[in-house]
This record gives C-alpha cells, structure tokens and sequence, in this order.
C-alpha cells in the first residue's frame, strides 16, 4: 500500500472532487482533513461528513462504484497519502483484512452521514455548532484552525446571521475565541458539555469500528 501511494500537500478551499465526478484517487489524511457536502438543489450545500487521519476519501470504491456521490472540499490544510484507484482496487483484491477493515469504516462514515442528518432536523443551532466544532478539532490537531461563518453557515444549512449568533453564544462563554476568521478552541469540556448527544454517538461508533 504504502509502495503506491504518493506524499501529497492539500491546500485549504481545494476541491478534490464534485457529485458525479469520476474517483481518480483515494486519499489518506494524516494532517488534513476534507469535508464533505451534499448538494441541495442548486440552493447550496449541507454538510455531511468529515474525513481526517481516522479514514479516507474514495470509499464509493470498495463497493465497485467509481463515482463520487458528494463535494470534497479541503478545510484543513497539511499531508495526506494519494493512491490512483487503478492501485487501490488491485490492493484491495489482494488483501481481505485490508476489505474487512474499510468495511467497518465505511460503517462508521455511514453512521456519522445518518447522526448528522438527525441532528440537523432536531437540535438546536447552539449545540449542532458545538458538535461541528468538536468533529474539526478531533481532525485539526491544534485548538486553532481556519473558518468562516460563510463556510459554516453553508455546512449547518442556516443563514449566516443564525451562525454569528449561535458564535457569538459561545464566545460569551468562553468556550471559543474567535477573530479574522479563525476560531480558536478555549474550553473543549464546555463544548462537549453543550454539544447535543449526536457527538457522543458518533465517538462511541468509530471508537467501536476502529479500535
């Protein structure tokens, strides 16, 4: 696996696919993370999932299918490993426990795609931000990272008044700072204390899957 794979640098804002576009690589984050969005009838984007060094981007492949379903959009910027899906499919034939361990991850991505849905249509704005908030710290590996409340407020499917707002809430807090553009992490036990269940579950899946 490793043979064939490539050292690559994602950059922040980069698109590595569109709904439809045909899977040329996977991808494993070790420092990056990518998120992806579903399309919503030409009227924006909703969020769904997020990728780090936990799992990998290309998983229609394991299933046969060659076509991505979803928009890859780079939010954090570092390495990954790329592999041509030509490889990857071959590694896959050769190798069942490599199948059965991207089974139980595609589980769990499955899992967080379901969780997500639920919590957008039942919990309120202030804790979906904070579920949202926990997910990039988990991939970001630093307690600062790059965001906008365009970008979030396109990822929760609110307007961006709702995200300065529900912002706002949690830096009167003390829970997160946040200036030019970046939030900055200041008490993830508060966070996780106001995050609705939906994060809980989420970390129990994966820490279920993928010991």
């Amino acid at each position: 696996m490793l043979a064939a794979c490539e050292r690559v640098e994602l950059t922040f804002a980069d698109v590595l696919s569109e709904p439809g576009d045909r899977i040329r690589h996977v991808y494993f984050p070790s420092e990056a993370f990518v998120s992806l969005a579903a399309p919503a009838d030409g009227r924006g984007r909703l969020e769904v999932g997020l990728i780090g060094n936990e799992g990998m981007l290309g998983i229609p492949l394991i299933l046969g299918i060659d076509i991505s379903p979803l928009r890859a959009l780079v939010r954090g910027s570092g390495t990954a490993l790329r592999m041509d899906a030509a490889s990857f499919g071959r590694e896959l034939g050769r190798s069942p426990t490599l199948q059965r361990g991207l089974n139980r991850y595609l589980y769990a991505l499955m899992a967080q795609f379901a969780q997500t849905v639920a919590c957008t249509r039942f919990h309120t704005l202030d804790a979906r931000l904070a579920r949202w908030l926990l997910m990039t710290h988990d991939r970001a590996h630093a307690d600062e990272f790059h965001l906008t409340h365009e970008f979030l407020a396109e990822m929760l499917g609110v307007r961006r008044v709702g995200v300065t707002k529900a912002a706002g809430a949690l830096q009167r807090k003390k829970l997160i700072s946040y200036k030019r553009g970046c939030i900055t992490i200041v008490d993830r036990g508060g966070l996780e204390a106001l995050s609705c269940g939906c994060y809980r579950a989420m970390q129990a899946t994966y820490a279920r899957m993928l010991p």
